[in-house]
């Protein structure tokens, strides 16, 4: 079992920027690929970034890469995403996940655990 507790999340203005926090505890951290997902009111949860068990790989989706950066520190269990230049349409609950298999998937059913979210909002 893993745990998953998101922090971070909050209300900042576009263009702003957000650091996002995942505490994982059970399992051995280390040997989960760690994504984060997000899914605004109305719509579909959709994949944002994923990073391999030791950092060294990540994927992220076409609408965040060059603005957000995720990243893990296994010695604190802790995933995290850099969010930069947000923008209104980045509004949404935002979940990290842990998943036992080896690939980058971009797909929820891919992940095994999930944090109860955190809520970002980005203001005009």
């Amino acid at each position: 079992q893993v745990q998953l507790v998101e922090s971070g999340g909050g209300l900042v203005q576009a263009g702003g920027s957000l650091r996002l926090s995942c505490a994982a505890s059970g399992r051995t951290f280390s040997s989960t690929v760690m994504g984060w997902f997000r899914q605004a009111p109305g719509k579909e949860r959709e994949f944002v970034a994923a990073i391999s068990w030791l950092g060294g790989y990540t994927n992220y989706a076409d609408s965040v890469k060059g603005r957000f950066t995720i990243s893990r520190d296994n010695a604190k269990n802790t995933v995290y995403l850099q969010m930069n230049s947000l923008k209104p349409e980045d509004t949404a609950v935002y979940h990290c996940a842990a998943s036992v298999g080896v690939r980058l998937t971009t797909t929820p059913g891919s992940y095994n655990y999930w944090g109860q979210g955190t809520q970002v909002t980005v203001s005009s």
